[in-house]
């Protein structure tokens, strides 16, 4: 691994407090592989009064590491009455065989088509409000590096002659992030990573229900072992609380503009809802995962953090803890109701605009390709 520099706990805790005035933001995100994506980055463009967006780069995805767990199920002919959630593997089968479909037969996009699809996809968030924009697998091994586009864009971002320090916003998996780092370990004194997945660190089980997480694992790995400035933002338990139900959704998103009708359509048309035969149901209702991220950046209080040694990821994915790790913060709790009051009124704001971007946008960040 790549040697990076060393960085005080003091100038840790430094680095990772809240900061005042706009702050520096470059966002990573797999933008086409839920819907969270697509809502949080709306909520990030339409806070200009704290998030000076420079770049949002496209980040790989794809969901075929379910094939394998889909099969086994299949093969092991598991009754669908085992099942205790709609998005269970055993009822996913099930819904599959119902509808004639073999499970054999199911397809997952590659991760250079995740890239893409995340490229394109914001692109279209950027012309639904308003403004216009300018990889292709994962990391192989530790010492990988697989150059991109992003990777130099954020090396790019954190280089800049500017006093402020950058904020990584890591909504995907870690690719990019960590080409930039294995490519310019300098960068670490320079900016700040958040990143949401997993569960909290003090889990003693193995973190591979998360997907942001085991997509590229070596890639994870990395950014625990770096030394990189870390806020993590644990997906499971914390994050998971900012939920979305569908009256919501019907009643303070359609209708609030294009963008607001733009994303109510992909609510009601999930696309991991669409490939699992997940029929609309009373109660229904969605995580948006990604707003944990913005959230801190625009009021901290929202997500409470503590410090703590960073530690490590093994070979199965459990965290490991060993003494004299530097310091890292770690999410705790979040204010779900604050996040979607705030949301929501924003985006109420921009819908009474006519062709007009919110005051103090400015120019719109650049869309960058993964690889």
């Amino acid at each position: 691994m790549a040697k990076f520099p060393y960085i005080s706990d003091e100038r840790r805790m430094e680095m990772l407090a809240p900061q005042s005035g706009r702050v520096r933001v470059v966002i990573d995100t797999d933008a086409a592989n839920e819907v969270d994506d697509q809502f949080a980055i709306t909520w990030g463009l339409l806070s200009p009064e704290r998030l000076d967006i420079e770049a949002i780069v496209a980040a790989p995805f794809s969901r075929a590491y379910f094939r394998e767990p889909l099969l086994a199920a299949a093969r092991a002919n598991v009754d669908d009455s085992t099942a205790a959630e709609v998005d269970d593997i055993a009822a996913w089968v099930h819904r599959l065989r119902a509808a004639g479909i073999d499970p054999e037969d199911v397809e997952f996009e590659t991760t250079a088509e995740g890239m893409e699809l995340s490229f394109a996809e914001i692109g279209t968030l950027m012309g639904w409000l308003g403004m216009s924009s300018e990889g292709d697998r994962f990391m192989e091994s530790p010492d990988d590096v697989v150059d991109s586009e992003g990777a130099r864009r954020i090396i790019e971002a954190a280089m800049a002659d500017d006093d402020r320090l950058l904020h990584v916003v890591a909504i995907g998996a870690l690719t990019n992030i960590a080409a930039a780092l294995l490519m310019e370990p300098e960068i670490i004194t320079r900016m700040v990573v958040s990143w949401t997945s997993g569960f909290p660190t003090f889990v003693r089980f193995s973190n591979s229900p998360s997907m942001n997480l085991v997509q590229d694992q070596h890639a994870s790995r990395l950014l625990f072992a770096s030394g990189v400035p870390l806020l993590y933002l644990p997906g499971y338990y914390i994050g998971e609380q900012l939920v979305m139900s569908l009256p919501e959704s019907e009643r303070w998103v359609n209708g609030r503009g294009e963008i607001g009708n733009y994303l109510h359509y992909l609510y009601t048309h999930n696309r991991l809802r669409a490939q699992r035969l997940v029929e609309p149901f009373p109660g229904q209702s969605w995580v948006c995962w990604d707003f944990i991220n913005f959230a801190w950046l625009i009021d901290p209080t929202w997500v409470p953090t503590t410090f703590l040694p960073t530690p490590t990821l093994d070979e199965d994915l459990i965290w490991q803890h060993r003494p004299g790790r530097p310091l890292m913060s770690e999410a705790t709790d979040v204010d779900r109701d604050a996040v979607y009051r705030d949301f929501f009124r924003k985006l109420d704001q921009h819908s009474k605009t006519v062709d007009k971007l919110p005051q103090g946008v400015g120019s719109a960040p650049s869309a960058t390709r993964c690889c």
